[in-house]
C-alpha cells in the first residue's frame, strides 16, 4: 500500500512540476509576442504605464474634456489629494491581497494562494499624483482622443457600480499613501488573470503595443524599453 501511494505521489508531483513549467514557459513566450506592434495615431493625449517592479498601473490625466475622473474617484476618498494632483494611476487586483499586503514584507502564503484561486473578490487601486516622472519604471505613451475614449470605456467597465451607476468605494481605512483609495471591481484574480494581464488588456483595448498574454510586468515594459 505504501509503495503504491509513493508511486502515485511521485507521478502527481512530476505532472504538477511539468504543468508549472508549461505555465511559465507559455507566459514567457506569449509575453514576447507583440500585439499592435506599430500603432499609428495622432499623438494627442499622454498616458503612462507604471510599475513598482511587480504590478503595472495605467496612469491617465485626472481631468480632460472626455472624462473627469475626480467626479467618481473623489479626492475626498483619499487622505490628502486635491486638485493639484493632476494624474490618476489605476490598477486591478485581488481585493483581500490589496488590503492585507501593502508591502511585500506583509505577504502571507494564505493570501497568495487565495488570490491565485480565482475565487475571491477584486478591487481597483486608484492613486492620484501631482506629477509623473518618466523613467525605467514609468513610460509615456501618446495616444489619440479616440483611443483614449476606448481606454476610458475599458477602465470604467472594470469597476463595479451601484444601482445609480456610481463607483463603489471599498469599505476600508487602508491607504498606501496620501493620494490613494480602493474601489470595488469586476472579475476575480487568478493564475490566468493578474494585475498585469489587466493592464496589458487596457493597452490592447486602446490599440497600443502589448503582449499577446502576460502575467508579469516585464513583457509589457519590454515593448516600450527602447522607445519614447
Amino acid at each position: 500500500m505504501n509503495k503504491r501511494f509513493l508511486k502515485y505521489a511521485s507521478k502527481f508531483c512530476t505532472v504538477f512540476i511539468l504543468l508549472i513549467g508549461v505555465y511559465f514557459l507559455t507566459a514567457f513566450f506569449a509575453s514576447r509576442i507583440t500585439v499592435n506592434p506599430n500603432p499609428t495615431n495622432p499623438k494627442e493625449i499622454a498616458i503612462y504605464i507604471m510599475t513598482n517592479g511587480v504590478h503595472t498601473d495605467i496612469v491617465v490625466p485626472a481631468v480632460t474634456a472626455q472624462v473627469n475622473w475626480t467626479k467618481e474617484i473623489r479626492y475626498q476618498n483619499t487622505l490628502a489629494a486635491d486638485s493639484t494632483y493632476r494624474y490618476l494611476a489605476m490598477g486591478w487586483g485581488d481585493k483581500k491581497f490589496y488590503l492585507e499586503t501593502p508591502e511585500f514584507s506583509d505577504l502571507k502564503l494564505s493570501n497568495g494562494l487565495r488570490a491565485i484561486s480565482g475565487l475571491s473578490a477584486s478591487a481597483m487601486h486608484t492613486t492620484y499624483y501631482q506629477n509623473i516622472q518618466e523613467d525605467t519604471r514609468c513610460k509615456k505613451i501618446m495616444i489619440s482622443k479616440a483611443q483614449y475614449q476606448q481606454l476610458i470605456h475599458y477602465i470604467l467597465n472594470s469597476f463595479k457600480k451601484n444601482k445609480e451607476g456610481h463607483l463603489i468605494k471599498v469599505k476600508s481605512n487602508v491607504h498606501y499613501d496620501i493620494g490613494d483609495a480602493f474601489y470595488e471591481a469586476k472579475g476575480s484574480y487568478s493564475i490566468f488573470k493578474t494585475c498585469n494581464t489587466w493592464a496589458n488588456a487596457a493597452l490592447k483595448a486602446c490599440g497600443q503595443r502589448s503582449c499577446l498574454w502576460t502575467i508579469f510586468d516585464t513583457g509589457i515594459f519590454l515593448k516600450y524599453s527602447l522607445r519614447k
